[in-house]
């Protein structure tokens, strides 16, 4: 079953790190199967109207989406990333 990849980015800190993460963090997840769908901060919010980068991947599972996650090719993103931003990852199933 189709799954979701949401990144929230509640804080960014140091933007050079942000984009040496995103060098090292489109090829990896890529590689990895993951498709990126939506990227950016919010053309309209509602309810709690938080401004906040989202990134949406799709992958074919939740479970090749945690192996993007571990593999070795993102804890190098991860590693350039470092203290950067402060981020919230959520892997969610999609609906049949």
């Amino acid at each position: 079953m189709t799954a979701y990849w949401i990144s929230i980015y509640r804080e960014i800190s140091d933007e050079a790190k942000l984009r040496a993460y995103a060098e090292l963090a489109g090829p990896a997840l890529e590689g990895a199967g993951g498709t990126f769908v939506a990227r950016g901060f919010p053309e309209q919010t509602y309810e709690a109207g938080e401004e906040t980068r989202t990134v949406v991947i799709q992958f074919e599972s939740v479970d090749a989406a945690r192996a993007a996650h571990d593999s070795p090719a993102y804890q190098d993103a991860l590693a350039a990333l470092g203290d950067g931003a402060v981020r919230d990852i959520r892997l969610v199933p999609g609906v049949a």
